[in-house]
């Protein structure tokens, strides 16, 4: 019999309400050094997950105000979780498919009583599934795409499929009057 998750595993993690404003999400997981919250309703049930790709992505790029949004409304609602007599390997395969670093724990009724991060599994040791698992997780597409903006709204990406059309242009001789 394998590893279970409730060895590894945080206990009583923090949490937040859909209620809370992303801003005081994205303060506790600076606080907390973490890149998660689990979302919670009154009675400790799991509700969803806000995570700092979720305030990059749906609220700073959507230009939302953090002060008035609350993380109900970007907070990923379909997760992922497993309770903690599950074993690590079960833990791990959820976690490749998924292709997420953290999995809250819960028991009966979706109560939540712990996360399991990626971390976690790191620090058990240097087992081959570890590396397996950081590997499925983080498996990162070839090279970076830029997307800083140049005035006039062209991206990097532009710049470059337009960079033959400039090339050409130049090679050109002046037009004769």
């Amino acid at each position: 019999m394998g590893t279970k998750i409730s060895e590894l595993m945080t206990q009583r993690p923090r949490a937040v309400t859909a209620r809370t404003t992303v801003r005081e999400a994205a303060k506790l997981m600076d606080e907390e050094d973490i890149g998660s919250l689990p979302v919670v309703d009154e009675g400790e049930r799991l509700v969803g997950i806000v995570t700092d790709r979720d305030v990059a992505v749906r609220v700073v790029a959507r230009g939302l105000d953090s002060d008035t949004t609350v993380v109900g409304d970007v907070a990923t609602r379909d997760v992922a979780a497993l309770t903690p007599e599950h074993d690590l390997d079960d833990a791990l395969r959820v976690m490749a498919r998924e292709q997420v670093r953290r999995l809250p724990i819960v028991i009966r009724e979706n109560q939540l009583v712990g996360m399991l991060a990626q971390a976690d599994v790191a620090h058990l040791g240097k087992e081959k599934s570890t590396g397996e698992l950081v590997e499925a997780i983080s498996q990162a597409p070839g090279g970076p795409r830029v997307a800083d903006e140049a005035p006039g709204g062209t991206t990097s990406e532009t710049r470059q499929a337009e960079a033959p059309a400039r090339e050409e242009q130049r090679s050109e001789p002046p037009p004769v009057a």
